[in-house]
């Protein structure tokens, strides 16, 4: 059996006249931070000050035991280096790589000693100088950000993007290990899983490495109960297991998540076990349907042959520096997903091909994974050194995900083939490859040769072929910026995309993390620091503009701050929402959402529902009850607000919906009962009668729909043109039976409460709040259960007072 010996500890990290203690895994500016060399750059402006680290060469050193071991061979196993990397052994070069991407392996048996330690060093050359080398080789090509991530095969968002800092590191950012292993050793195992009927099936394809010693090997597998075998005298071997009455794996909201371990031995002729393969596996079928209709091209996705609406987050890097995301930080933001009713994440193609610990978390949380190869926003020269380059990471990176039940799909980049066509760069390029050759040609093959089970898709937005504009909504996946770029969410009202791949708006994060992040600033719109952590382009712009829609625009001073934080929350809630209502109630036309985005890699003003200390924005608690099983709205139909239940449960649900027309006072002026009876995975709609329908344009009437503790409302203005009553309400708070550190907020309305908002992180940094934007009749109440906060005693509902928020009249 082969030994592995990590080299995980007693490293230095070199630079000039500088050494210093450094952790593998890990990166340079993490090492910089522990050492007290750098501020931290997520911090008030500090990421400007540390510009320098990216620029610069840098050198890890340490040393290797003398070799005391009877194997035939040792292996020096990098899982992942950041990225332009010279390794030498005993004072000799005897690599070089450029992919943060791949894993590398080098036979160093003959370069150890046996008596003394030998020195080990990995050099690191800035990634600039590498990606700008390779610009000078290829030629220029445009891309959306003036920095050169696309000539080199490393996080794209590490040189910045529109919700990222610009922080280019270098580093051991996976792993390092020795590995002593004699006669022969699993190179790959692929496992074809996939499901026919009740029975699984799982064939394991095996490529070994062999010493010239080796002679006839023996595979041996297991799945479950149920074995199969087979000997080989060669590189290559492939066994099945079938598993009769196979348990399934699904989706979460469509079954369970059913694992089996499956295992894989490599023997040779007297049964010693030489190395050995594990990982967990799941029997289901996926399958992808982009057939032509009466409404376009389609993009459903079926698993186990059931079509299913896709409730979808992007997922970008958890942080800047990767290294620093633990498994039980992976955990912990997949679980927020997970209970806000999220189905599928996609793995966005400006980050990394993450952690098989990201994918064991979604593989039992039933959370589908939609895949990108790692492109994107950019034009991607297809000649060497790079092409090769791409190839190998491709084949490496789906032999080692393919295991994962949860993954269902492969796409072949983000925005790349919409920037060909929309954003003038054909005539830029003058006829230069841009990657297309990688996304039609290179990428499908190494899918189909390497893993057949699953569907590929060429990008996100394409409509399938050129025969139509690539984010043409009516074919395939579409991308829907032009609303938050352009104009009002409410024109998201205006189009029935067959899959909304990408749509969203911004906020701020919460107020503790801006206090984090910005220590001592007085804190305003256009303040230093929240410009600082505001990198889309005109972000603040737009925000004020999609203010401006709906509401009374506060100032940007200190004195309005609170307000503009809350409004700007608010607006980022009330655009998604209005977008996932409309999508979801025409499914099975629209078969998904997948919303911009789930989580950030530090704290700034973004599109993200969790904000980058891990805090909930007001759009978490929204998105919760827009992927709910089952959603009431009343959208415009035909001019006329309509009742839609949208039924994506397994169970039939006739709602009994209670309609009334109220009065801005609170006064009731018509109520009736309405059913709308939704079969399961499907949408039914129900019409409002004409006497509950508010005056057309009316500053004083709304319509408010209630069932089964759903809550829908319907008003006819804007809410800066809506005759809103000055709130009033009583707060109490009740100590909750969890305990210290528990709080119960009861809030009890005496006028109508539009929106309703605690920031529960305004009592304490640690506090966290069950529910988010509530909107409540006079006389009613709500608790919100507050944890991590033990409330101030008398003093506790003036303290709760501040932090609440609501629609206020203009």
């Amino acid at each position: 059996m082969k030994d592995v010996t990590p080299l995980t500890e007693g490293w230095t990290l070199r630079h000039e006249r500088t050494d210093i203690p450094a952790a593998v895994p890990g990166c340079v500016h993490t090492d910089l931070l522990a050492a007290g060399l750098i501020e931290d750059p997520f911090v008030s402006r500090n990421e400007t000050a540390v510009a320098w680290v990216g620029r610069t060469d840098w050198r890890y050193d340490t040393v290797l035991a003398p070799r005391d071991t009877a194997h035939e061979r040792t292996d020096l196993v990098f899982d992942g280096l950041d990225t332009v990397a010279t390794i030498s052994v005993g004072g000799t070069p005897i690599a070089n790589t450029r992919n943060m991407h791949r894993s590398y392996r080098f036979d160093v048996t003959d370069r150890l000693d046996p008596a003394v330690p030998t020195p080990l060093s990995v050099d690191f050359t800035s990634a600039y100088t590498e990606a700008e080398a390779v610009r000078a080789l290829v030629g220029e090509r445009p891309n959306a950000y003036p920095e050169p991530f696309q000539y080199i095969r490393k996080m794209a968002c590490s040189f910045g993007w529109d919700w990222g800092p610009t922080l280019v590191t270098a580093g051991m950012w996976k792993p390092v290990r020795l590995e002593h292993w004699s006669t022969a050793r699993l190179a790959t195992v692929r496992p074809l899983v996939t499901a026919d009927g009740a029975t699984g099936r799982a064939e394991l394809r095996v490529d070994v490495e062999r010493t010239p010693t080796c002679g006839i090997l023996t595979a041996r597998a297991r799945v479950g109960d149920h074995t199969a075998s087979v000997d080989f005298d060669g590189p290559h071997a492939t066994l099945t297991v079938e598993v009769p009455d196979a348990a399934l794996w699904w989706p979460r909201g469509y079954g369970e998540q059913s694992l089996y371990r499956a295992e894989l031995e490599l023997l040779d002729t007297d049964g010693t076990v030489l190395d050995r393969w594990e990982r967990r596996i799941g029997f289901r079928t996926v399958t992808l349907d982009t057939g032509p209709d009466a409404h376009g091209t389609a993009f459903t996705l079926a698993v186990n042959g059931e079509p299913l609406f896709a409730r979808g987050v992007n997922w970008i890097p958890d942080d800047v520096f990767p290294s620093r995301v633990t498994p039980d930080r992976y955990r912990a933001r997949l679980t927020q997903a997970a209970e806000a009713g999220v189905n599928l994440v996609r793995v966005w193609g400006g980050g990394i091909y993450e952690s098989d610990d990201f994918y064991d978390v979604c593989d039992e949380l039933g959370l589908m994974v939609w895949q990108d190869f790692l492109f994107a926003c950019a034009a991607y020269p297809e000649e060497r050194p790079l092409r090769s380059e791409i190839e190998a990471e491709a084949r490496e990176n789906v032999t080692r995900l393919m295991p994962h039940a949860s993954l269902v799909l492969w796409n072949g980049n983000n925005e790349n083939l919409w920037g060909f066509r929309d954003w003038d760069w054909e005539p830029e390029l003058n006829g230069d490859s841009w990657g297309e050759g990688y996304y039609l040609g290179l990428l499908p093959r190494v899918v189909a040769e390497t893993d057949p089970t699953r569907p590929y898709w060429a990008g996100s937005p394409w409509s399938g072929s050129w025969d139509h504009h690539p984010n043409d909504p009516a074919h395939g996946t579409a991308h829907s910026w032009d609303v938050w770029n352009r104009t009002d969410y409410t024109d998201y009202l205006d189009a029935v995309p067959r899959f909304v791949a990408e749509f969203g708006w911004q906020a701020p994060p919460a107020h503790a993390t801006l206090r984090r992040a910005l220590p001592g600033e007085e804190l305003s719109a256009t303040s230093p620091g929240m410009l600082h952590h505001q990198k889309a382009h005109d972000g603040n712009g737009k925000l004020e503009r999609g203010l401006a829609h709906h509401f009374a625009v506060p100032g940007a001073g200190p004195e309005n701050f609170d307000r503009w934080h809350y409004l700007t929350q608010l607006n980022q809630a009330r655009a998604i929402a209005t977008g996932i209502e409309h999508w979801r109630s025409h499914w099975p036309v629209c078969a998904g959402t997948v919303l911009w985005q789930l989580n950030d890699c530090w704290p700034v003003t973004s599109w993200a529902a969790v904000d980058g200390d891990g805090r909930l924005k007001p759009l978490y608690h929204t998105l919760r009850r827009l992927y709910a099983d089952r959603l009431l709205t009343l959208p415009t139909r035909d001019g006329r607000p309509a009742v839609v239940a949208d039924n994506q449960s397994p169970a039939p649900w006739d709602a009994e919906v209670r309609l009334r027309r109220m009065a801005a006072d609170g006064r009731t002026l018509a109520e009736t009962t309405v059913t709308a009876r939704a079969g399961a995975r499907s949408v039914a709609v129900a019409t409002v009668p004409d006497d509950l329908l508010p005056d057309a344009g009316s500053a004083k009437e709304f319509l408010v729909a209630d069932a089964g503790g759903l809550r829908a409302v319907h008003f006819p203005v804007r809410d800066r043109e809506f005759a809103f009553p000055a709130p009033r309400y009583d707060v109490e708070t009740v100590p909750h039976g969890e305990g210290a550190g528990a709080v119960d907020v009861v809030v009890t309305a005496r006028t109508l409460l539009r929106d309703l908002l605690l920031q529960a992180d305004r009592l304490a940094p640690t506090a966290v709040a069950d529910q988010g934007l509530l909107t409540l009749l006079p006389g009613e109440s709500v608790t919100i259960h507050v944890r991590g906060w033990d409330g101030d005693g008398a003093g506790s509902p003036a303290t709760v007072r501040a932090a609440l928020f609501m629609v206020e009249p203009a």
